[in-house]
């Protein structure tokens, strides 16, 4: 008999502000996701927005301000993302299958890369928030140098946008 499949998505914003406030959550969400791994194949997206922008603007600063590193490209900044937070879920995922004595069951973390169309409107209209919450006049001070998109989040502050075109293909799906 095939085990049913379930898939988790976990929101960037509720991954935390920090690797290190991350890690600690994600041990704590590994308890629920080993209690559905019990009876199911768990499958896990989750979002990155925070975490896409932290890289983004530390790399960003670094080249701009004399630490000898080069910009990174948006893109390899999201794979960043994915790769450190796949690698945080997938340590405590497995320490709290080894603490059931589920050794048997296996964990991986995919990179993943989507296909969208390269006409699709969303290109000309940002709207996925990244990075951390600002004041107005930081906001407006850093579009007036960087050319970026900043919008007023959640009552929060302000964020970077960036484009959020529609997936029409996981490359890795198989």
């Amino acid at each position: 008999m095939t085990k049913k499949r379930i898939v988790v998505a976990l929101g960037g914003n509720a991954l935390g502000n920090t690797p290190s406030e991350q890690l600690e959550l994600v041990k704590q969400t590994a308890k629920t996701i080993v209690d559905l791994a019990e009876s199911c194949d768990v499958i896990i997206g989750h979002g990155n927005g925070p975490q896409v922008g932290m890289i983004n603007n530390a790399m960003s600063f670094s080249a701009e301000h004399g630490g000898k590193t080069p910009a990174m490209p948006f893109p390899e900044c999201g794979a960043m993302s994915q790769g450190y937070i796949g690698y945080h879920l997938m340590q405590s995922i497995q320490a709290e299958l080894a603490a059931r004595k589920m050794n048997e069951r296996k964990v991986a973390c995919v990179v993943t890369q989507v296909v969208v169309d390269e006409k699709d409107p969303a290109f000309q209209k940002p709207s996925k928030p990244i990075g951390s919450f600002m004041d107005k006049e930081t906001a407006d001070k850093l579009a007036a140098e960087t050319g970026y998109t900043f919008v007023e989040d959640a009552g929060r502050g302000y964020r970077r946008v960036v484009a959020s075109p529609l997936p029409k293909k996981i490359v890795e799906l198989d």
